[in-house]
């Protein structure tokens, strides 16, 4: 028999899921544009040309950042719900 779930524990474990794979994800797709970079620069005759790979490791790490945020973090109804837990007790 399977045991139900608590709804809130298993959405905060689905987000950090996901975060985790994210990632993954972020640092294998970084690591082969990095190889690219690296392997494909000896084309050019300047070799000091700005590594491309770093606006990709930018962009996507600011979302990956907020993704962070948001599983590990908390957000607005979390602290709402903490203030109001603190409120309740207090007025005991």
């Amino acid at each position: 028999m399977q045991e139900a779930k608590d709804e809130k524990l298993w959405r905060i474990a689905k987000k950090r899921a996901g975060f985790q794979r994210s990632l993954v994800s972020y640092f294998i797709v970084n690591a082969l544009l990095w190889a690219i970079w690296f392997f494909t620069r000896s084309n050019y005759e300047n070799k000091s040309q700005f590594p491309w790979p770093v606006w990709s490791m930018l962009g996507w790490g600011i979302g990956l950042f907020f993704q962070y945020l948001n599983a590990y973090g908390g957000n607005k109804y979390d602290l709402a719900e903490k203030e109001y837990d603190k409120l309740k007790n207090k007025s005991r």
